[in-house]
């Protein structure tokens, strides 16, 4: 028995009736052939015991009941995909549930899928019931639909991004201890070699982010989108500034504050439950955003960065690190796993229209940078941690939402590696009188 089929056993998979009384039909193996073109790269076993594609081959799609089946046909694309395997219908063996990279990896270099003629699909849909059309409830760990969360207010207003930020990282602070490891923190590392140890890349990045923007003792750091307190606390720590974070999730909140007590930081470091447009209307030396520009909306950028300008001091810094697309008219919105399970109302611009939006609020960028394969090699290290506590994972968040971040952190370092989103920095300065800058001939950090 395969990891896979150990931590999705049959028990979470609804019974299929037995063999005998099936309607005779179309097999799994059958919808299988229709929705492919070419030789499987894989193996794939259905629930009635029909199997298609190569014996041999080093990964199984094992579909396991007929809801499985149902989720794929009716959500055709990722999020089909997703909830069967979110919910235990959908196993795969040979590879780890942590990190199911390989498997994505074969699936989309090799699977070559095609779309049925008219009359194939109603003979499929005859032959298999009307009712393969009524799609199941999804699985819990599932955000509601985009309409339904009008709800909760229009996109990117207070409360609904506080329902979003709450969805993706108010999961558990023992789990996120375990995945990301010491240091907590939920954003690309910086490797000066591939040998680094995550922990090593972390304090690495948050070192340039502070020499970027020249933090020194008595220097003022505001942190929004501040997570944990990972640079609040490294520049208090390291480098003797005060610094004050801000975060929409009250776990990140309550957990930084008893690190900052734990490690002696009070006085220096804090971090507020706060949304970044209520942090303090002051002017502070620096200001870093790390990894919060995608929860925003890129039609709020405008307001944002000139929330974040109108508390810089002039010639004080700004340090932006984002994820972004890789093409500046791709589609802002993310996919619908993503936006569904991970990030919902997450959106991403390209860099072009990043370092625009900085311009367009005043201030002038001095420095921009793409770390793509630093994220690739940071997710990794995160599917590494989590194939190494999975058992404690699973206990801590349940087996559906250990399953979604393997699958989310594998996907994501594929797209990273293939340059299908990437990851940037952005320096600029609030000039003041005259166009002064503060800015030397030449970085004074190293790059």
């Amino acid at each position: 028995m395969s990891l896979t089929d150990r931590d999705q056993g049959a028990a979470s998979a609804p019974a299929s009736p037995p063999a005998g009384s099936r309607r005779p039909g179309p097999t799994v193996a059958d919808v299988v052939r229709a929705l492919t073109t070419g030789a499987l790269p894989v193996r794939v076993t259905g629930y009635d015991g029909s199997a298609v594609g190569p014996a041999d081959a080093g990964i199984t799609l094992s579909i396991r009941s007929e809801r499985g089946l149902t989720y794929l046909l009716t959500a055709p694309g990722d999020l089909g995909m997703a909830r069967a395997y979110v919910g235990g219908d959908l196993a795969l063996q040979g590879v780890h549930p942590g990190d199911p990279y390989e498997a994505l990896r074969v699936l989309k270099d090799e699977l070559r899928l095609r779309t049925p003629s008219l009359a194939e699909a109603l003979a499929l849909v005859r032959g298999l019931g009307w009712e393969r059309l009524m799609p199941p409830p999804p699985p819990p760990q599932e955000a509601q639909p985009r309409w339904k969360r009008l709800m909760n207010g229009l996109r990117h207003s207070r409360l609904r991004d506080s329902t979003a930020i709450s969805h993706h990282y108010d999961v558990s602070n023992a789990f996120y201890e375990k995945v990301l490891g010491p240091s907590m923190t939920y954003t690309c590392a910086v490797f000066r070699s591939s040998d680094d140890t995550l922990e090593q890349a972390q304090a690495a990045k948050y070192d340039l982010v502070a020499q970027k923007l020249a933090l020194g003792a008595g220097m003022r750091l505001l942190d929004v989108g501040c997570g944990w307190g990972g640079m609040v606390r490294h520049a208090a720590r390291e480098y003797g500034v005060k610094a004050l974070g801000v975060t929409l999730s009250r776990a990140q909140a309550e957990w930084a504050r008893a690190a900052i007590e734990r490690e002696g930081l009070t006085g220096l470091a804090e971090v507020r439950h706060l949304d970044y447009r209520d942090a303090p209307r002051e002017q502070f030396d620096a200001v870093s955003s790390i990894g919060l520009t995608e929860h925003i909306g890129v039609r709020n950028y405008p307001a944002y960065f000139g929330a974040l300008s109108d508390r810089l001091r002039p010639d004080g810094r700004l340090l932006n690190h984002c994820i972004t697309r890789a093409d500046n008219r791709a589609p802002h919105r993310s996919g619908a796993f993503i936006d569904r399970y991970v990030f919902p109302d997450g959106e991403l611009a390209g860099p072009g229209r990043l370092v625009g939006e900085i311009h367009d609020v005043g201030l002038e960028v001095q420095h921009e940078e793409n770390l793509r394969l630093h994220y690739a090699l940071t997710l990794a290290a995160w599917c590494r941690n989590l194939v190494a506590h999975w058992d404690f994972c699973v206990s801590e968040v349940g087996a559906g939402t250990a399953r979604v971040w393997g699958l989310y952190m594998a996907g994501s370092r594929l797209a990273f590696e293939r340059n299908g989103i990437q990851l940037h920095q952005v320096l600029a300065t609030r000039n003041g009188p005259e166009g002064a800058s503060g800015y030397p001939l030449r970085p004074d950090w190293l790059p």
